[in-house]
């Protein structure tokens, strides 16, 4: 197999793909590759590209540690080979997020990629409101799975569940976890005419879902979600400007920034979603020392 280049923390990221924070050598692979992932990008699609570039990975295992929405982007840890078999050690690795909260709309999904509900009375938010919502967000905190996701209930996904409207017919499971730090970075107004087109360029970089296996979802709802963001620009009821508060987010494993950004909004007295997610790191994080450390089989 030919060697490959090592990709460091600093190098460039080339557009969809694979960060080698192990070397790939002469007859020897690592037990992990770190890729990132784009917006728009699933994970399966980031990791066979990752396949299609590296020669040496073509009839080798790959597997995820860690699934990231269609809407988020970052850091995306996929064991290889012989490692996929203890795939279940490496799903409680602590992750950190940036990630940030559009106040006065909100979706099924609590991000851009839902059926929105909105508010025609601005809220009244600041940096103070903010921070004052997030110290119950800190520490052990127990939050319900987000009705998307892919958290198995009897047996189906509850995302299924939400899609043939039989949630009534279930208990939304909760997760308990740590969020070790929670703090606000920044506070920005943007216009209505503005949000919507970040938005429908956001949902735009999901390739077309055609797969038949697959119709239940129905291309991510899109022909539903945006006319939703259209009403959103044409509708003179809403605020003309809306606010988006970044954060910074360290928190085990399980922690869905989409809820905690609902959750924060609705403490802020208004409805809210998550209108970036960015996960920056994957890891152990010691909280007394405030450092991160790679898992085993790390190779410098």
């Amino acid at each position: 197999m030919p060697e490959s280049k090592i990709l460091g923390r600093d190098d460039c990221v080339i557009p969809a793909r694979a960060i080698f924070y192990a070397t790939v050598r002469t007859m020897s692979l690592p037990p992990y590759l770190i890729l990132e992932k784009a917006v728009g990008e699933t994970p399966l699609a980031c990791v066979e590209t990752c396949r299609a570039r590296h020669p040496e990975l073509t009839g080798v295992p790959l597997a995820y540690a860690g699934r990231l929405d269609p809407m988020a982007s970052g850091t995306l840890l996929i064991l290889v080979g012989d490692t996929c078999k203890q795939q279940a050690d490496w799903h409680n690795l602590d992750k950190a997020y940036d990630f940030s909260i559009l106040f006065g709309i909100s979706s099924d999904t609590h991000d851009v990629l839902g059926r929105l509900t909105t508010d025609p009375t601005p809220p009244v938010i600041s940096a103070t409101t903010i921070n004052a919502a997030l110290s119950p967000f800190t520490g052990e905190i127990t939050l319900p799975y987000p009705h998307f996701s892919s958290k198995t209930v009897n047996g189906k996904p509850l995302h299924t569940w939400t899609l043939e409207n039989r949630l009534s017919e279930i208990t939304i499971p909760t997760k308990t976890s740590t969020v070790y730090s929670l703090t606000l970075t920044s506070l920005e107004t943007i216009t209505r005419d503005t949000l919507v087109s970040e938005a429908l360029k956001k949902i735009n970089t999901i390739p077309p879902v055609t797969d038949p296996r697959k119709a239940l979802g129905n291309d991510f709802r899109r022909s539903e979600i945006i006319p939703d963001w259209h009403h959103v620009a044409s509708s003179h009821q809403l605020p003309p400007h809306y606010h988006i508060a970044t954060l910074h987010c360290i928190a085990s494993s399980g922690t869905y920034m989409r809820t905690l950004a609902h959750e924060i909004a609705r403490h802020c007295g208004t409805m809210g979603l998550a209108w970036h997610i960015h996960r920056s790191m994957i890891g152990i994080f010691n909280p007394e020392t405030q450092t991160w450390r790679l898992p085993e089989g790390y190779v410098p």
